[in-house]
């Protein structure tokens, strides 16, 4: 089979569509696939966690340990994406993710694995994810032109969450009818197809503008671009706070739907997809949102309009205030994250692309956890509105204060 070189200088033609790259069609056929798979298991497993131990300290838990790669790891895996062969490296990850879920299946197909078991797995699994996601977001700045660059990530935006809408349809359907791991077993057969895909993609081992020198050295250096770039500092200590508010509603919305509403597994599914229809959304306006607006403005909007989608899950007790709340959250949080990802794109030279992504990556996650553990607490001690109410109120504070940042005056 032959390979596509992810380093081809592009052309006149090429400048003129994503679509016409041939690079950037094997990443988003693999990136597709991928994403199905993750929205398989991203479901199942916080419900196989529900159905053994009806706590939602337990499923904030898991949610909390799998933001724990990001937080204390991406730096490093940053750093080294940068050394290494980033195809390989990725298709590696893909294949350990494949095994990881493989024996899962088996251990609940002949018994029951001990909770710890899957926070181990949990957090391997991310691991492995983020190496791919990190690999992947420096072929994509490798192989797509700068112009196309917010083109390039609305595009992978649009099949995440159509296959969003997709996958928790068809989550909900296959938990309703089957054994709630079979969920594992689908999402690595799907791995594994997408490692199939990527195997006819070129990349070439990275190219250093300097002689090669100490991981370390490399560690920091990356620390001092991100500094250099100052716009990005503030974007990176902003999403700090909106992950974390958006941590706390998500690591809640299932308990909430199965707890409190009462919500069958296919209802949950069909229910989840109203984000999927919202970011579906939000992927095919963002770019020309974007040719209006710069970035740090339509970041500092979609805070304040987040907000109020959390705050319609906190007001709106019901199956149809959660789609509602869910869909114009799915809108927003996607023109947020395709302008964070594409200006950390743009602004960062290529060789240092691994590791601003991976301590921009590190900075992200850095509230997470223990916000989510926290939601965890607050649905067992109070109410899961509360939850959503909480972060309603952050998000107008973390609004009020961009508002008056760089964030507002970049042109």
């Amino acid at each position: 089979m032959s390979e596509i070189n992810v380093h081809a200088t592009p052309t006149t033609t090429l400048a003129t569509s994503v679509w016409r790259n041939p690079s950037f069609i094997i990443l988003f056929a693999a990136s597709g696939i991928i994403a199905l798979g993750n929205q398989i298991y991203e479901l199942a497993l916080p419900l196989i966690l529900y159905e053994l131990t009806k706590s939602p300290v337990a499923m904030s838990t898991m949610r909390g340990i799998e933001f724990l790669p990001n937080l204390f790891l991406a730096m490093f895996i940053g750093v080294l994406m940068d050394r290494v062969h980033k195809k390989w490296w990725s298709i590696g990850s893909i294949v350990l993710q494949v095994i990881l879920l493989l024996a899962l299946f088996l251990s609940f197909q002949y018994g029951q694995p001990s909770i710890y078991v899957l926070y181990g797995c949990g957090f391997m699994l991310m691991t492995l994810s983020y190496v791919f996601r990190n690999a992947s977001a420096g072929m994509i700045k490798q192989s797509v032109p700068t112009p196309l660059l917010t083109s390039a990530n609305a595009a992978l935006g649009f099949t995440t969450t159509l296959i969003t809408i997709m996958g928790a349809a068809l989550s909900g359907m296959l938990l309703m009818l089957s054994n709630l791991h079979t969920g594992l077993l689908i999402t690595a057969i799907l791995l594994a197809v997408s490692c199939i895909i990527l195997i006819p993609l070129h990349s070439a081992p990275v190219s250093r503008g300097t002689s090669p020198q100490g991981f370390w050295v490399d560690f920091k250096e990356g620390w001092i671009e991100l500094r250099r770039n100052h716009m990005l500092l503030v974007i990176s200590i902003t999403v700090i706070f909106l992950n974390a508010t958006y941590g706390m509603v998500d690591a809640t919305v299932i308990f909430y739907a199965k707890d409190t509403l009462q919500l069958r597994n296919l209802e949950l599914g069909l229910v989840l997809s109203a984000a999927g229809v919202g970011g579906l959304i939000g992927s095919l306006v963002v770019s020309s949102l974007r040719r209006k607006y710069s970035a740090g403005v339509l970041i500092v909007v979609t805070t304040l309009l987040q907000g109020f989608a959390f705050l319609i899950l906190g007001l709106f007790h019901s199956t149809y205030g959660l789609a509602v709340g869910l869909f114009l959250s799915g809108i927003f949080q996607t023109i947020s994250t395709i302008c964070i990802w594409t200006f950390r794109q743009e602004s960062t030279p290529h060789h240092m692309i691994g590791r601003i992504s991976g301590i921009t990556g590190s900075l992200f996650k850095l509230g997470m956890p223990l916000a989510i553990w926290g939601s965890g607490w607050i649905s067992e001690l109070s109410n899961p509105a509360l939850v959503f109410g909480i972060a309603a109120a952050a998000n107008f504070i973390i609004f009020i204060c961009c508002r008056y940042s760089v964030l507002w005056d970049r042109k």
